[in-house]
């Protein structure tokens, strides 16, 4: 969905890409939109984020200078239209590069503003990055590392700022999007650690957090904020010198306000500092409905948001066509369920329906269907045909299969998918480059809907050792 806009944050974030020949172009093109959906809703500017990349092969290159894109468009389209230069992966020479980079005025970067350093591998380098990485560090640079392959976990988690739980991620590159908003918080926590700025923001609060500027002893804080549209209607706290938060509540919803702190010390002096705040719209329940895990007897049931304002949840269920339907009840604070005892292969209408404190309802409904019996391929295998040939066999999917579907993902080259008649249990699959690994998947097709895909990670054996394949089960 739509992303809050962040503001009030200001620092350099540069990202080493691997662009080298051992990333697949598939991988390449993935990593890219994972980039520009992390960056996506900063505010990009002279006084907010500035972004670069800088591309790791036989030698680094910037792509574009800090200060060159300074809004969402720009920079959407300058991700986009990055092309992979392959070569080698001398990591080590790109950070030394990057820490030139980070710090010179002549590519853009700011002094005195938190540098913030994102790469992305495939866990390989063919350089030494230690020296480089600390030196990196020690200068004040944050390191967040994606692992998209299989690297060293000692060696990354030693690179990675520390704590590594909070700044290394090991994911596989189709499922980047499941640590886009955990690595964006961190990042705007680094870039958000010594301003004014809010946190916990909903359609009637925040959380104001500030640095730690008096003590109980040397002072008190004020804070003035009004909607930015009626600055009369201004409203004024004060809270001790040893606080560093504060919440802010009975506001209006997707309204911005002007806030300034104003430290009062008779010992120092401290500037005002200010932000701006947007309210979110007021959130409605459930306002989207997601079915998952469907099995011949039962599907996942799940709902977002969860609001304080809902009592709790009702879902009636019945197949369609007809009229028969079943009610389940969950408490406001859960946002899934799972519905059994159902028939195989049938749609069903779901329906489910927010109960608020207030005694308003609000529903919506989605469409489920149950899997076939055993709608499953199995005993997936591979035989040697030959150079850059294999051929891909699998035994019967249960149930009426109206057909497979045999899809091929090379590490160099295109993808494929090949859709083969119920009878035909093995396909060809030809360039398969020497020494590259391919991942196969072969899925069963129903009337109503895909049978469940069973994948194989496929390892074409270089050219110089003897030919063939070495094949391993992908959970």
């Amino acid at each position: 969905g739509p992303q809050p806009s962040i503001s009030n944050s200001e620092g350099d974030l540069l990202f080493l890409l691997d662009s080298s020949g051992s990333v697949s172009y598939y991988e390449f093109s993935r990593v890219k939109e994972f980039m520009w959906d992390l960056v996506r809703p900063f505010t990009f500017g002279p006084k907010d984020v500035q972004t670069s990349i800088i591309h790791i092969s036989t030698t680094p290159t910037m792509e574009f200078p800090f200060d060159r894109y300074l809004s969402s468009g720009t920079l959407q389209q300058a991700i986009r239209d990055t092309q992979q230069l392959m070569g080698d992966t001398n990591t080590g020479k790109a950070l030394s590069y990057a820490k030139e980079k980070l710090f010179s005025g002549e590519a853009g970067a700011r002094p005195d503003v938190p540098k913030v350093l994102v790469w992305v591998t495939d866990g390989f380098s063919t350089d030494d990055i230690s020296e480089p990485m600390q030196l990196l560090k020690d200068m004040g640079v944050t390191v967040f590392i994606v692992s998209t392959g299989r690297g060293n976990y000692l060696e990354l988690s030693a690179a990675a700022s520390q704590p590594p739980e909070k700044h290394l991620h090991f994911v596989d590159v189709d499922d980047l999007p499941i640590i886009t908003e955990e690595l964006r918080d961190a990042i705007r926590d680094v870039i958000h650690a010594n301003r004014l700025h809010a946190v916990d923001i909903t359609s009637s609060s925040f959380r104001l957090m500030w640095p730690e500027l008096l003590s109980q002893e040397t002072g008190y804080y004020t804070v003035e904020y009004a909607p930015r549209d009626e600055l009369a209607r201004k409203r004024t706290k004060q809270v001790s010198g040893s606080h560093t938060s504060l919440m802010l509540s009975n506001l209006a919803p997707e309204t911005t306000y002007e806030v300034a702190l104003i430290p009062e010390s008779n010992v120092h002096y401290f500037p005002p500092q200010t932000t701006r705040v947007t309210t979110l719209a007021e959130e409605i329940s459930p306002a989207q409905v997601l079915i998952s895990e469907s099995g011949p007897h039962s599907f996942h049931v799940s709902w977002a948001p969860t609001l304080e304002s809902v009592m709790g949840y009702q879902i009636l269920y019945g197949p369609l066509p007809g009229n028969a339907v079943k009610l389940l009840e969950v408490d406001g604070k859960h946002n899934s369920t799972v519905v059994e005892n159902l028939a195989p292969n049938t749609t069903y209408l779901v329906t489910v329906t927010a109960v608020y404190k207030s005694g308003q309802e609000k529903s919506l409904s989605a469409k489920a269907c149950t899997q076939e019996e055993g709608s499953k391929v199995r005993h997936l295998r591979f035989e040697d045909m030959g150079p850059n040939t294999l051929k891909a066999s699998w035994d019967s999917a249960d149930g009426k299969v109206l057909g497979y579907r045999v899809r091929c993902r090379r590490q160099t080259g295109p993808s494929s998918v090949i859709s083969v008649s119920p009878q035909i249990h093995s396909v060809l699959l030809t360039d398969l480059a020497s020494g590259t690994t391919n991942k196969v998947c072969v899925k069963p097709v129903y009337k109503t809907q895909a049978g469940k895909g069973l994948c194989r990670v496929v390892h074409m054996q270089p050219a110089t050792e003897a030919q063939g394949y070495k094949h391993r089960q992908r959970a």
